[in-house]
């Protein structure tokens, strides 16, 4: 399933056909959750990508990752306001390390934009505290809350049913987007009531930053153009499917988030190993 969503690179791609994200992640002291995010980001296949962070930030990730473009929030901790001009983005990915203070930018962004939107950590408790946004969410949109979000946004929209996953699939349904409801496995909520559970991933990937990473990758899917459910089981399955590469070299205690990123490119060769057997 996984191998017919995937796409064929054009052997003629430049970076201008492959889509350019948006990253709004980040805040001082939380500089690591915008590097998981964007490094994962770009190993998607993603053209360009553009990191709107705080101004704190700009030593550790233009080190980091040279290969991104900054959009700095000058002499702030945290974001504030989201860019004037989000046209030349095909794709959004808002949430990890920004705190939840930046109330003004989740809403600048969820109101001034039309195109797909990631949907993550803290941006998740700014969501349940400011229900109002959710109605405009809908068919552009992927949540990607783990068990704690999850519980925040079931108690603030009331949602029926008796298991998490139900409730997850109450959110999905109610406002027509996807939910991500992030675990082992994690569990794919659509808006059509359906729910697939992703058969790989390991409790080593319960480590911090490792929801980061699926965010960025779910983010750079979107911008080159998959659909947000094709995004949303894709990225899940490229995720765990890395974090079980990354189990086999390190076992479950040592793995950490980054580490998962790093066997991306395997979870990537499987998939096209399996294209070619369909073919």
């Amino acid at each position: 399933m996984m191998a017919k969503i995937l796409r064929e690179r054009p052997s003629d791609a430049h970076k201008g056909v492959m889509g350019h994200a948006l990253l709004a992640v980040g805040s001082f002291g939380m500089a690591g959750c915008a590097f998981l995010a964007a490094e994962a980001c770009m190993r998607s296949g993603v053209g360009k990508l553009t990191i709107h962070t705080p101004e704190c930030n700009r030593v550790i990730l233009q080190t980091s990752l040279p290969e991104a473009i900054l959009h700095l929030q000058e002499n702030e901790a945290y974001l504030h306001q989201a860019p004037e001009d989000l046209s030349p983005y095909r794709a959004i990915g808002i949430g990890p390390g920004i705190g939840r203070q930046s109330l003004q930018v989740i809403q600048e962004y969820i109101e001034n934009s039309i195109i797909p939107i990631v949907i993550d950590a803290d941006a998740l408790h700014i969501l349940a505290e400011e229900p109002s946004l959710m109605r405009t969410l809908g068919g552009r949109s992927v949540l990607t809350p783990h068990l704690g979000e999850m519980q925040h946004l079931a108690q603030a929209f009331s949602l029926t049913g008796n298991t998490w996953e139900e409730k997850a699939s109450s959110l999905a349904s109610e406002y027509g987007l996807i939910v991500i409801l992030k675990g082992h496995p994690s569990q794919i909520c659509l808006p059509d009531g359906s729910t697939q559970a992703c058969p790989r991933g390991n409790a080593g990937m319960a480590t911090a930053g490792s929801g980061d990473v699926l965010t960025g990758i779910t983010t750079g899917l979107l911008a080159q153009g998959y659909s947000i459910t094709e995004a949303a089981l894709l990225g899940v399955w490229l995720h765990a499917t890395a974090g079980d590469f990354a189990k086999e070299e390190l076992g479950e205690e040592a793995l950490l988030a980054r580490n998962i990123i790093r066997h991306l490119p395997e979870a990537f060769r499987e998939l096209h190993s399996n294209k070619q057997i369909l073919q």
